[in-house]
């Protein structure tokens, strides 16, 4: 019989894999972590200070119960760890009474029975006077929404991960992964490793590991901006709710200002796509940011429209704005989580404890059945997904 090096092994220890470490550690499995950079990182998908957290979900009601177990799981994150990583300070949706946003946020809300408060144009603009909000446009309150603090939550998580018993190999990449009958042999430059069990969390280096496994993602370069308050007493976390906003052609979101100064706003879509994860260019074109400008000069006037920061990640999206969270079909002992399409930083927990589940006990209660790897996905669609270098060629608000 084959010597393991440990039950499980998670490859990718960003967002997701620093997650599952702790879910699968914290119920005894042995566990090696394999992380190119280390957990905390921001040459990825999670970095810039917060990420957004909501239950009244625009991409859909399905999605409600597994934020609901990850904003429980995030309580316990905190508890264990000593950090404060989730404030709920609630979450507006601003846009056209009958539009997308808020017809689908409120489609979640009436499934689900979610507190929350509808603001019509009037009291919304008393209310929340930092919107600029256009004739007819409405607000919808998610009263459990709020943002969460991605460097350190990732980094407490790999931490917790460790002090459970997990091992994390940092500063290793990658080189193949070979599953088979018995396991799965993980390659390194400096050693090869055996697992039972693997999981593939690597984000956008998913499918350059396994290309016959993990479907078709794009990689979408995603920029943060931050502007500078005119009275950042006005956007402070007391006073300024995260918000989403769809109105005249813009697809933005905000936070309050941390750092009693600048507000961070950004585009809900990737500025242009990353041929390749290793070459992910952080220098943004100032003609690329003309689109967040635009939106902020028009809708927040209580913010100078020039940003004073600007971060830059990235996110590999699916045909369906889906994740892929499972078994890989017909390969044996691996399991895959990736592919979140710039929306899973806020169910994280729950989707390592999903995987947990899956590893160790063949299933998991957790909704995520419309995750599976096995439906269908393809590349179709994939070069058409919105991005703001194509928003340039057409104006945005014209």
């Amino acid at each position: 019989m084959a010597a393991y090096d440990a039950d499980v092994g998670v490859v990718g220890v960003g967002t997701v894999g620093a997650m599952t470490c702790w879910q699968l550690a914290r119920r005894g499995a042995s566990v090696v972590g394999f992380e190119q950079f280390a957990p905390g990182h921001d040459r990825a998908g999670a970095g810039g200070e917060s990420r957004l957290f909501r239950t009244a979900y625009l991409e859909g009601a399905q999605y409600v119960p597994l934020l609901l177990a990850a904003q429980r799981l995030w309580r316990e994150l905190e508890a264990e760890t000593g950090h404060d990583l989730l404030t709920l300070n609630g979450g507006l949706m601003i846009g056209a009474p009958d539009g997308e946003l808020l017809t689908s946020v409120r489609a979640s809300i009436h499934e689900h029975d979610l507190p929350h408060r509808e603001l019509d144009h009037d009291e919304a603009s008393a209310t929340y006077p930092q919107h600029r909000l256009r004739p007819g446009e409405a607000m919808i309150l998610d009263e459990q929404a709020g943002f969460l603090r991605p460097e350190l939550a990732v980094t407490v998580a790999g931490w917790r991960a460790e002090t459970l018993g997990a091992r994390i190999v940092r500063h290793q990449p990658v080189l193949a992964l070979e599953p088979d009958t018995d396991g799965v042999t993980v390659v390194t430059a400096d050693r090869t490793w055996r697992v039972r069990e693997l999981v593939l969390a690597a984000g956008a280096w998913s499918r350059r590991l396994l290309p016959h496994v993990v479907p078709p993602l794009a990689v979408q370069r995603l920029v943060m901006t931050w502007f500078p308050a005119r009275d950042p007493a006005e956007f402070a976390v007391d006073r300024f709710p995260i918000f989403i906003r769809h109105s005249d052609g813009f697809d933005i979101s905000g936070w309050p200002t941390l750092d009693a100064t600048s507000v961070k706003v950004a585009v809900n879509y990737g500025y242009d796509q990353v041929p390749d994860p290793d070459l992910l260019d952080r220098t943004v074109d100032d003609r690329l940011l003309g689109v967040i400008r635009a939106a902020v000069a028009e809708q927040l006037p209580g913010l100078f429209p020039e940003p004073v920061r600007v971060g830059a990640y990235m996110d590999g999206y699916t045909s369906d704005h889906h994740a892929v969270v499972g078994p890989a079909p017909a390969v044996p002992h691996t399991f895959l989580a990736c592919g979140f399409s710039g929306h899973g930083f806020k169910m994280s927990p729950a989707v390592g404890a999903a995987v947990a589940d899956q590893v160790l006990e063949g299933g998991t209660t957790l909704p995520v059945a419309h995750l599976t790897p096995g439906r269908p996905l393809d590349d179709h669609g994939l070069g058409d997904l919105r991005t703001v270098m194509a928003d340039l060629a057409t104006p945005v608000g014209s």
